[in-house]
């Protein structure tokens, strides 16, 4: 999606103008605001929103407390007959599905910021390590310091932000090339997944199970007050994304050339890895590592559209789509029995990596 704003003739009313339909793009006129829409980019975008929304009216009346889908309406209304039924519904499970959005989302905006900025399909934070630091922060705060589940969210953070300080460092060289990007985030990456292995095996037991449950990534116990700070920081950061992705978007085509067109390369390349590492670090800090959704949202989101753009919003409404599903499985799947949302995006994304690089080979050899 690509946003014009020019200076309308002074004829123009001020209300909403018909759509103007182009050979690819759909033009709507809001007075002096012109927005212009890749025909296919917009339909995909709307089919995600219909089918994030139809998702989350679904997970709201599962459960072994079933509730009918008008029950629900009424409920988030406020005019629910069963007071049961409100209970469940705004108090228990609204709060898990709409942590499932939010973090979906941070994940997806985030993925498309670093395999932009790589200009690699691989570029996400599970991969170059960002998430990884993240985990390794939350499991310091658990195990050597035995903090609460604010000082583990801060930990989360904390950790995120310095993994991807050492990243950008060590990737310096006369500036910060995306293919070396990947390369250290890789290393590094593994470098501390063996540490946090180490803390594990090394903690006393109780807290070993502790940071264990809090790595398989979970919306188990999430709180409004959690989501509260997570929607801030998303609606703070999201912008800011969005006001670089257009500079993000010639990256792939080379530095030289994005500073030809205009481009602070190294500026955008900053700014973009300092939104996606917030983004990831605060999703993470909420419900532990949840894999591979920042690798394959975005992903997914350039081969429906065919758009080779930065893809900030079809991002984030699949990557909330992808969460949000996986978690009605992980709780449904087993019933009674519940897995962590963790595991099954680990498992969905393992196969989709599997699935992505052969692809990838298959490519290199035609």
């Amino acid at each position: 999606m690509r946003a014009v704003v020019d200076r309308a003739p002074e004829t123009v009313e001020a209300a909403a103008r018909p759509a103007e339909r182009h050979s690819r793009h759909v033009v709507w006129r809001v007075g002096g605001l012109s927005v212009r829409f890749e025909r296919r980019t917009a339909v995909v975008h709307l089919v995600l929103v219909v089918a994030l929304a139809a998702a989350a009216l679904w997970a709201l009346t599962l459960g072994d407390y079933g509730i009918p889908v008008g029950q629900v309406v009424a409920a988030l209304r406020g005019h629910a007959d069963d007071p049961l039924a409100a209970w469940f519904v705004t108090d228990v499970r609204l709060p898990r599905v709409t942590a499932a959005v939010l973090v979906g989302a941070a994940l997806g905006v985030s993925g498309a910021i670093f395999q932009t900025i790589s200009g690699n399909p691989l570029g996400s934070p599970d991969v170059i390590g960002f998430t990884t630091g993240s985990a390794t922060g939350a499991l310091v705060a658990i195990i050597l310091v035995g903090a609460s589940p604010a000082g583990t969210s801060l930990g989360a953070v904390v950790g995120g932000l310095v993994a991807a300080l050492v990243v950008y460092l060590l990737s310096w060289r006369h500036g910060v090339a995306g293919f070396r990007l990947v390369l250290v985030g890789i290393g590094v990456g593994a470098t501390l997944h063996a540490a946090n292995a180490l803390l594990v095996v090394e903690a006393p037991l109780d807290r070993a199970q502790s940071a264990a449950q809090w790595q398989a990534g979970s919306l188990n116990g999430v709180t409004w007050a959690q989501l509260a700070w997570l929607a801030v920081a998303l609606a703070m950061l999201v912008p800011v994304a969005a006001a670089v992705s257009r500079g993000l978007s010639v990256l792939p085509l080379g530095d030289d050339l994005a500073r030809s067109l205009g481009t602070r390369v190294q500026g955008a390349r900053l700014v973009a890895v300092l939104v996606g590492v917030a983004l990831v670090a605060l999703a993470t800090a909420v419900t532990g590592p949840i894999a591979f959704v920042a690798l394959a949202a975005p992903h997914l989101v350039r081969r429906l559209t065919r758009n080779a753009g930065v893809a900030l919003t079809g991002g984030a409404l699949l990557g909330a789509l992808l969460v949000l599903v996986s978690d009605v499985a992980a709780q449904r799947l087993f019933a009674p029995t519940q897995l962590a949302v963790g595991i099954v995006t680990g498992a969905l994304g393992g196969t989709y990596l599997v699935a992505l690089l052969a692809l990838e080979w298959r490519r290199s050899r035609t």
